[in-house]
């Protein structure tokens, strides 16, 4: 006897698993419809709160400086302005828009407090309201290397114009952060600059006033003078010897400031002019911009929702409770079986 209910069972198991689908029909037809029902119910405007999807496509620009991108004259150095970033400058992008900065100024643009409904009085409002933005606003590479800038809203409309200005604010936040150091950085090449100008003015003075003194080329004058006087000594001209001599005294007592103050002046010229070209360079950093991205795709205002997909949800419910019901039954069927074959065991 007990053989046989012990074959049973595994012959339920094995093999009438169809008829039992088959007995149990009704019940399982109930308890499924039912649990769509009920997904489809709960799964609602009334109590779950519809999203609307916006996204913007960015790519990264390969360089970040306008003067190293149109005005060196390094053919090394210079960079494509049209040319799309690589890997680097994808993860630089992911970065900043992460960044608390521009989270602040969305949520200060758009009153995100307000927006969320998050109390502000609330001990916790802070944590709260970056809980939502971070589950609501995401960023992500994609497979090509550009930036995806996803945004999920009640109102599709405010969506895409969160995802449009965070597009935006990419540039001004970017820009500020490098303008702040590019400023640095001229303020440092302003001074040296206006230094070395300052300087060979100096030096161009000092040489003004020695050739008021009649030294112009200390070379080439002295040469001549020495030439004249050899002619006139062999004269005998004695006022024409003595003209000669004051004018090699002078020579010779400013002839060596002369050429020290011209072959410095001609190496700091050759300074200034590449100073000038640095100078130059450093003054369009710091106050010129180009655009940091090249914008594939812009955000629109969603006509559908995108959230919650109710036909999953409907379907996920369903198979679930259907699933879970056949364990239920299964498992109840068999410790009745059991209970059955003890309680026969025992009267045997």
């Amino acid at each position: 006897m007990s053989e046989n209910k012990f074959s049973e069972i595994r012959d339920f198991d094995s093999t009438s698993l169809g008829m039992f689908l088959y007995s149990w029909r009704k019940h399982l037809i109930i308890i499924s419809l039912s649990a769509a029902i009920l997904a489809a119910v709960f799964s609602s405007s009334w109590f779950i709160t519809p999203l609307f999807k916006s996204t913007v496509v960015l790519f990264p620009v390969s360089s970040n400086s306008v003067s190293r991108a149109l005005l060196t004259d390094q053919p090394t150095a210079k960079t494509d302005i049209l040319e799309f970033g690589e890997d680097e400058q994808t993860e630089q992008m992911l970065q900043i828009l992460s960044s608390s900065k521009i989270r602040d100024k969305v949520v200060e643009k758009f009153d995100l407090l307000k927006h969320y409904r998050i109390n502000p009085k609330s001990k916790y409002k802070n944590t709260e309201l970056n809980r939502r933005y971070e589950s609501n606003i995401t960023f992500r590479r994609t497979e090509f290397m550009a930036v995806k800038i996803t945004v999920l809203d009640r109102d599709p409309q405010m969506a895409a114009d969160i995802a449009n200005a965070i597009s935006e604010l990419l540039d001004s936040t970017k820009n500020a952060m490098q303008s702040e150091r590019a400023m640095r950085g001229f303020r440092i090449v302003e001074r040296e600059y206006l230094k070395l100008v300052n300087e060979i003015s100096v030096m161009e003075d000092s040489l003004r006033k020695i050739r008021l003194l009649g030294v112009y080329d200390y070379e080439s004058q002295s040469e001549m003078i020495n030439q004249q006087l050899a002619v006139e000594i062999a004269r005998g001209n004695t006022s024409g010897i003595r003209s000669l001599e004051e004018r090699l005294s002078v020579l010779a007592k400013y002839g060596g400031s002369y050429v020290s103050l011209r072959d410095m002046l001609e190496h700091e010229k050759k300074q200034l002019s590449y100073l000038k070209a640095r100078y130059e360079e450093a003054r369009v950093d710091a106050t010129e911009n180009l655009p940091q991205k090249f914008i594939v795709e812009s955000a629109y205002k969603a006509e559908k929702k995108s959230y919650p997909v109710r036909w999953i949800i409907v379907m996920v419910s369903t198979i679930s409770a259907f699933l879970i019901s056949v364990l239920v039954i299964i498992s109840l069927e068999k410790l009745g079986q059991l209970n059955l074959l003890k309680k026969n065991a025992r009267s045997i």
